[in-house]
């Protein structure tokens, strides 16, 4: 059986990966109703997926509350991270590795 992605808020247009997933077709848990989700790439565990499509600038919602939005058009299924999105909380996020996390605007000696 496919673990999935869990949706935390009713109004989320995000889910988080409970494990990972190759490309193809999930279900999405915590919803009111079974539902899938046909992811169109591989995404990570702990990573979001776009539960609908988001256009650029739209808020990107988790726990029912915006923590970013969309720096480009991003398509439903599609991964949701530092390359498509801009967060809320801190404004170096776009300049973030997208795979690690670090800095790629500091450079330490």
């Amino acid at each position: 059986m496919t673990v999935g992605c869990f949706k935390i808020h009713p109004n989320d247009n995000v889910a988080t990966l409970l494990a990972a997933a190759e490309s193809g077709v999930i279900p999405i848990q915590g919803g009111e109703k079974s539902q899938t989700i046909g992811l169109c790439e591989s995404i990570d565990l702990g990573h979001k997926v776009a539960l609908c499509d988001i256009q650029q600038g739209e808020a990107i919602l988790k726990f029912g509350i915006s923590i970013g939005s969309a720096s480009v058009p991003i398509r439903r299924g599609a991964w949701v991270h530092l390359h498509n999105c801009e967060s809320n909380f801190d404004t170096r996020s776009g300049s973030l590795d997208v795979h690690t996390g670090a800095t790629t605007d500091t450079v330490y000696e």
